[in-house]
C-alpha cells in the first residue's frame, strides 16, 4: 500500500484545482497589486475576487476580510490589535487553557505589557463552559478569545452561545477557527463573531497565507507598519499566488463541504468504534459527538505515543500525537492535561485527522496494523503486565473509556 496521510490537522495537501489556479500568478500574472499598470490591475482584480470568495465561505462582507501570512499572524493581529486599540476601555482578556500556542504565547506576551489574562478550564471532553465565560467577565474585559474547535482532540466549542454572551456584554469575541474553516459551515453573523482566524494550509491551500475576519466597526490597531496594504491593516506586498489559492480553496470548500463531511464522519466513526472495541485500555479523547468530522484522538494506556507514531510510520501511516507545533517537545499535551488526563495516559495519545483523499481502504489498513503495534509495545511495558494480571481478577478493568 502507498503511504497514508492521517495528519490533516497539521497541514493538508494542496487541492489540484487550487494549484492550477495559483500557478499563472506565479508565472505570467506576476504583477504587484499596488501598481497602476495592467499587470498591477490584473493582480488587484485577482486579490479582490479571492477576498469575495473567502468572505462568502464564512458569511462575511468582502471588506471584512484581511489577508495575512497564516493563522499565527492572524491570531497575533486579533489579540494585540484589539488590546492596543482598546487599552483605555480595559485590560482584561479571557481565553481557554486549551488554545493553540499562537493564542497562549500571545497572551503571555500581552501579560508582560500589563494586560490581565484569564485562562478558563475545560471539562473532560475539552469543552469550555459558557457559564465560566460569563463568570470571568469584569468591567475591564475587552476581548474573549475561544477557539472554534480544538486542533488536538477536535472538540467543537459552544461558539454561538459565547458570542451571544459577548455581544450582550459589548465585549469583542475572537475565535481561532484555523481547524474549522472549509470543513464545517460557519456563519460569523449568526455566531456573533467579531474576529475570526483562518489558515490556508488547513483546508487545501498552500502554507504561508491566511486571513483575519474583522467585523465592520471593531476597533483594532495594526501591529505591522509599512505601506498602506490591506487598507492599512497589514503592511507588506500581498502574496498574490497564495491569496488566489486561498480564494479557490474557499470556493471548493463551499462546493464540496457537505459531501466531504459525510465521507469523513463515516470513516471517523468506523475508526473510533473499531479501536475502542478491539484494543483494551484505550479511550477516546474529546467530545463523543461535538467534534470535527475527520478528527479522532485516542489514548492507549501503558505505551508511549512517540513509539506508536514511529511504528505507524514504518507501516507507511503518518499520524500525530498532538499539535505539529509542539511535536519536538517531550512534555505531554497541554490540552489533554487540561482535560484531566494523567501525564502517563496523555503521553500515550494518538491524533488521527482525516481529510482530502482518504479512503475506507486506508482506514481498514490502519485498523489492521494498529492493534498489532499497540500489543507489541505493551509487551515491553512492565506496567502493562501488572494491569493484565489485574484484568484477570476484574474483567472490566480495561474499560477506561469516556462515555
Amino acid at each position: 500500500m502507498n503511504r497514508i496521510y492521517f495528519d490533516h490537522s497539521a497541514t493538508t495537501p494542496v487541492h489540484p484545482e487550487v494549484a492550477a489556479a495559483m500557478m499563472e500568478y506565479l508565472t505570467d500574472k506576476f504583477g504587484n497589486p499596488s501598481s497602476v499598470h495592467s499587470f498591477g490591475r490584473e493582480a488587484r482584480k485577482a486579490v479582490d475576487e479571492a477576498r469575495a470568495k473567502v468572505a462568502d465561505l464564512i458569511g462575511a462582507e468582502t471588506n471584512e476580510i484581511f489577508f495575512t501570512s497564516g493563522g499565527t499572524e492572524s491570531d497575533n493581529l486579533a489579540l494585540k490589535g484589539v488590546a492596543y486599540a482598546n487599552r483605555k476601555k480595559g485590560n482584561h482578556i479571557i481565553t481557554s487553557a486549551i488554545e493553540h500556542h499562537a493564542i497562549l504565547h500571545t497572551c503571555e506576551y500581552l501579560a508582560k505589557q500589563g494586560y490581565k489574562i484569564t485562562y478558563l478550564p475545560v471539562d473532560k471532553y475539552g469543552m469550555v463552559s459558557v457559564e465560566d465565560v460569563k463568570n470571568a467577565i469584569t468591567d475591564q474585559t475587552i476581548l474573549i478569545s475561544i477557539m472554534y474547535a480544538n486542533n488536538e482532540v477536535g472538540t467543537i466549542q459552544p461558539i454561538r452561545e459565547i458570542g451571544k454572551l459577548a455581544r450582550e456584554k459589548q465585549i469583542y469575541f475572537h475565535t481561532d477557527a484555523t481547524q474549522v474553516v472549509g470543513h464545517i459551515p460557519i456563519d460569523v453573523k449568526a455566531d456573533n463573531i467579531d474576529l475570526l482566524t483562518m489558515a490556508g494550509h488547513k483546508f487545501n491551500a498552500p502554507k504561508g497565507v491566511g486571513a483575519l475576519y474583522v467585523r465592520r466597526g471593531v476597533r483594532i490597531e495594526s501591529v505591522q507598519q509599512g505601506g498602506g496594504h490591506e487598507r492599512n491593516m497589514r503592511a507588506g506586498t500581498e502574496n498574490v499566488p497564495g491569496i488566489v489559492a486561498l480564494g479557490k480553496a474557499a470556493e471548493i470548500a463551499k462546493r464540496d463541504m457537505q459531501q466531504q463531511m459525510a465521507h469523513l464522519q463515516k470513516l471517523r466513526d468506523k475508526m473510533i468504534k473499531h479501536v475502542l472495541e478491539t484494543i483494551p485500555y484505550s479511550q477516546l479523547n474529546g467530545h463523543p459527538t461535538q467534534r470535527m468530522p475527520g478528527s479522532a484522538n485516542f489514548s492507549f494506556h501503558f505505551i508511549e505515543g512517540e513509539s506508536l507514531l514511529l511504528n505507524l510510520d514504518l507501516k507507511g501511516i503518518a499520524a500525530s500525537s498532538g499539535s505539529a507545533c509542539t511535536s519536538g517537545s517531550l512534555d505531554p499535551s497541554h490540552v489533554l492535561l487540561a482535560m484531566g488526563l494523567t501525564h502517563e495516559v496523555a503521553h500515550g495519545s494518538l491524533r488521527i485527522s482525516l481529510g482530502l483523499g482518504n479512503t475506507e481502504e486506508e482506514v481498514d489498513y490502519f485498523l489492521e496494523v494498529l492493534p498489532q503495534i499497540v500489543a507489541r509495545l505493551r509487551e515491553m511495558s512492565p506496567l502493562y503486565g501488572a494491569a493484565a494480571s489485574e484484568q484477570v481478577a476484574n474483567p472490566c478493568s480495561h474499560c477506561h473509556r469516556h462515555d
